[in-house]
């Protein structure tokens, strides 16, 4: 078994600037920080760009030197918990080297469920933007758009960077056919998770469990 590797993280793409200087990596990490406790609060409809500023205590302009728009900054809350994700599996997978591939499943979902309950802004706003609400477009309300027009799939990006931490863990390619498996697994667990969540604010145990029998069921023999 070969050592897992850490997963670097990444610039998203809806970032206008990405932070040179450590000051500027603070106030970006403080903005983000104030959007998903907003997100909590308001939830994304009643979110703005000017809201965030106020919560995070710095002018409007260093929000818009990152961001074109709220969707730009959800997204970019987006990445940053795909990487933080990515980050705890890797973690977790090296601190139990000899985990086979049912204890790397549970791994993986656990990580999961364990975001849902405590990552500020998570519940809604997990690894994607929400849908556009009615009368959204490129804009946020605030008059000021990205204009990228980006489109990108998270149950994807999450597969991917699942996909080559459990593969190296376990010493086997990642090649396309567990890459198609994974992704179904991911999508699987986003569906069964997200409705374990509407049952229970804190994930109902029972379809929590049923969640982890369909996982292992499918995805153990493909990783053994």
């Amino acid at each position: 078994m070969v050592p897992v590797p850490q997963t670097r993280p990444h610039t998203p793409p809806a970032l206008r600037r990405a932070p040179v200087q450590q000051r500027s990596a603070e106030r970006l990490a403080r903005i983000l920080d104030a959007c998903a406790a907003l997100l909590d609060e308001t939830g994304y409809e009643q979110l703005s760009t000017r809201a965030v500023a106020g919560r995070a205590g710095v002018p409007i302009g260093s929000v818009y030197r990152f961001f074109g728009n709220k969707r730009a900054m959800v997204a970019a809350l987006a990445h940053r918990n795909l990487d933080e994700y990515a980050r705890r599996v890797s973690d977790r997978l090296v601190e139990a080297p000899l985990l086979d591939a049912y204890g790397a499943i549970d791994g993986v979902l656990d990580e999961f469920i364990a975001m849902k309950r405590t990552v500020p802004g998570f519940a809604l706003v997990d690894f994607g933007v929400p849908a556009t609400a009615p009368g959204e477009s490129a804009g946020d309300g605030d008059g000021i758009g990205d204009g990228s027009g980006a489109v990108e799939d998270p149950n994807r990006l999450v597969a991917e960077r699942i996909c080559a931490l459990l593969a190296t863990h376990l010493n086997r390619p990642a090649d396309d056919d567990l890459r198609r498996k994974v992704l179904v697994g991911v999508e699987t667990a986003d569906a069964l998770v997200r409705l374990a969540f509407r049952a229970d604010p804190a994930g109902d145990p029972a379809l929590i469990a049923e969640t982890r029998h369909v996982l292992h069921a499918y995805l153990a023999p493909s990783l053994s």
